[in-house]
Formats: C-alpha cells, sequence, structure tokens
C-alpha cells in the first residue's frame, strides 16, 4: 500500500465513527445533487469514496429497485460506520480504491462523487479509471456539499489559482481523462460540476 494510501486511511479511519455527526445537514444537499445528476430509474450508478455512504440512500431512492447502487472507499472504518448507519441497504459497498475499481468497462451508468477529487493521488489518471467503468454518454456528478470559499474558509486557507476543482482547471483536466463538462456550480452552499463521458 502507498504513503497515500495509508495516509487517506489513517485521516478518514480516525474521522468515520463521528463523520456523520459532525456534517449533519449535509442531507438535503446530497439528496438535491443527486436529482441533479440525471439519473434515471433503472441506473447503475457507483458512488466512488462513498464514506459513510451518505449519498447511497438518495442515489437508490432515483434508480429504484431495478438498479444498481454500489459504494467504493478504501477505509474499512468508513464502510463499518456505512453499515452501522444502515446505508448498506440502498447499495452494495466495496472496500475499493477508485484508482483500481474491480469493475468492468463500460458496465455503469453514472459515478457519484462527493468531495472525492481533492484527495485524488493523481487526479487525471483516477478520472479515466472512472471514465473506463462509464458507459459512453454516461455521467459524473463531482459534488462537494459547501462551495470552494466556503470550504477554504472552514480551513482557514485561501483559494489558490492552482485548485484543481476551479473551473478553469477542472474543464481541462476532465477533457483529458474522457469527460466532457456539461454544468458546473460553485456557491457558498453547494459544489457541483456535472460532465459527460466522451462518446
Amino acid at each position: 500500500m502507498s504513503d497515500h494510501h495509508t495516509h487517506v486511511q489513517e485521516f478518514f479511519g480516525a474521522r468515520a465513527a463521528d463523520w456523520d455527526t459532525r456534517f449533519p445537514d449535509d442531507a438535503p444537499a446530497y439528496t438535491a445533487a443527486v436529482a441533479e445528476s440525471g439519473l434515471r430509474e433503472g441506473d447503475r450508478v457507483l458512488d466512488a469514496g462513498c464514506g459513510t455512504g451518505r449519498a447511497l440512500p438518495p442515489l437508490r431512492a432515483v434508480v429504484g429497485p431495478s438498479g444498481v447502487v454500489l459504494g467504493a472507499d478504501l477505509t474499512p472504518a468508513m464502510l463499518e460506520a456505512a453499515v452501522k448507519a444502515g446505508r448498506d441497504r440502498d447499495g452494495q459497498l466495496l472496500l475499493a480504491d477508485v484508482a483500481r475499481l474491480p469493475l468492468r468497462t463500460e458496465s455503469l451508468d453514472a459515478v457519484f462523487a462527493a468531495g472525492l477529487v481533492a484527495h485524488l493521488p493523481n487526479p487525471a489518471e483516477n478520472l479515466r479509471e472512472l471514465a473506463r467503468i462509464v458507459r459512453p454518454g454516461g455521467t459524473l456528478a463531482l459534488f462537494h456539499p459547501i462551495g470552494r470559499a466556503a470550504l477554504a474558509a472552514r480551513q482557514g486557507r485561501r483559494i489558490t489559482p492552482d485548485d484543481q476543482r476551479d473551473e478553469a482547471n477542472l474543464g481541462p483536466l476532465l477533457a483529458g481523462s474522457g469527460w466532457d463538462m456539461t454544468s458546473y456550480v460553485d456557491e457558498d452552499a453547494r459544489f457541483l460540476a456535472l460532465a459527460a463521458r466522451r462518446r
């Protein structure tokens, strides 16, 4: 396991148990983001870096009983917290690295990723792996329950021009990884960038 993996597992592992209590008001933002990501009944969707699985219930609600909902995370404690919260009822949980997913090429309709981009070790390569598992025309939703400025303020830092989630940086990053950005919203209350898998 790489140093990056160990670091990510330690960071999120230490925070897994009380993660949901620290951010209790995010549920409506997740539901709204899922509603905007264009998913339909019967779709197959992965929550990449699912953490405690907060996106799984709204994802299941949208794709319905005939759809497939998967949640992948590389921190066991996060998945344990998801099971404790009963969210494994809404989706199948996978202990997996988004850089090497145990999923077939073009097997999904969409990927939903909350707060993931900032934690990717090799963003272009990792986004390409997400593109691999999604069918042409499928969707990638990059979400965060608060916008970039609000998040920076919460973390006591300033946004710099090299911020990956800046529209000027994210568009080309996605384009180089097999995605075309279709919409971009960065407001205090949320960040949501949608992209389509290039045909």
